[in-house]
């Protein structure tokens, strides 16, 4: 992920710009150390950055491509590679291959009648010094309760507890360990887990059709050491977030069960909507509910 100093990037002061700041940073590894090593990870650091966050002014992306062209290695150089999904092999090398100009972006796409289990392994191999990135979509249709958990550098885990007042005050317990029924109230937990700074998280958490939500009024919150705004919907609610930091987070909300039966509980489903190759959604569980 390259190099950045943790201590200073981040700063809400107007004259402490953050991506200007890095890229005057390269520009004096370069220069004054002639440190070719630290200026690559410095630029490494930056463009992975970018994957995920906007560049917030023009003169921020201006800096910032000043600093990636004219530093450390060429990445310009368009690199070779050769992906291998099963049997079916893209070549950087192959003349019908037609790429975006610039970027060297390709997509491939298959059918379902094309698809076979052996593309399930995918191996890539690449030369040069430029760096890379690139995602697989495996889609399909699925009954809410036998999907399983997908994780990418986002993580989403969701957990149902029952809440009970107790002399010491509320306690959890597991739905897992206790049966429900009409009237009992529900804390959803959400824990969210990123590897790097996000702009722009959507949320959606789907809800059974057995629970009511307690919290009815759209608005903005300030939980765990995370801004968002929670709007709830019929089928679910939604957490919009603007800036994810590195590290772990939870969310919680409660619901009171208003109707016996056996129940689809849904999943929990996050995406960075900047970069929506990081999504990822909880497995799903059903829920009985008793009179």
């Amino acid at each position: 992920m390259g190099m950045y100093w943790k201590k200073d990037i981040y700063s809400w002061n107007w004259y402490e710009p953050t991506t200007e700041r890095h890229a005057l940073l390269i520009e004096a590894f370069s220069e004054i150390n002639n440190d070719l090593e630290s200026v690559n990870l410095l630029k490494t650091w930056l463009i992975m950055n970018k994957r995920t966050n906007d560049w917030k002014t023009t003169k921020a992306t201006a800096e910032a491509c000043y600093a990636l062209l004219l530093q450390g290695n060429d990445w310009t150089t368009p690199t070779s590679y050769k992906i291998t999904v099963g049997n079916h092999v893209i070549d950087s090398n192959d003349p019908q291959l037609v790429k975006e100009a610039g970027t060297g972006y390709v997509k491939k796409v298959w059918s379902k009648e094309e698809i076979t289990p052996d593309m399930a392994t995918v191996r890539i191999n690449k030369t040069g010094e430029s760096p890379s990135w690139g995602a697989i979509y495996w889609q399909y249709f699925e009954e809410l309760d036998k999907i399983t958990s997908a994780e990418s550098p986002l993580t989403i885990r969701k957990q149902l507890y029952l809440v009970t007042e107790t002399k010491d005050g509320e306690k959890l317990i597991s739905i897992n360990e206790k049966q429900i029924k009409i009237g009992d109230r529900i804390r959803v937990r959400l824990d969210v887990i990123t590897d790097r700074d996000m702009n722009y998280i959507h949320i959606k958490d789907l809800r059974a059709s057995g629970l009511e939500p307690l919290d009815v009024i759209s608005r903005y919150q300030y939980k765990g050491g995370v801004g968002y705004y929670m709007n709830t919907r019929d089928s679910g609610t939604h957490f919009f977030i603007d800036n994810l930091r590195k590290g772990t987070y939870t969310l919680d909300y409660d619901l009171f069960v208003s109707h016996e039966g056996d129940f689809s509980n849904g999943i929990a489903l996050i995406e960075c909507m900047y970069a929506p190759e990081f999504s990822a959604h909880s497995e799903g569980v059903r829920l009985v509910i008793e009179r």
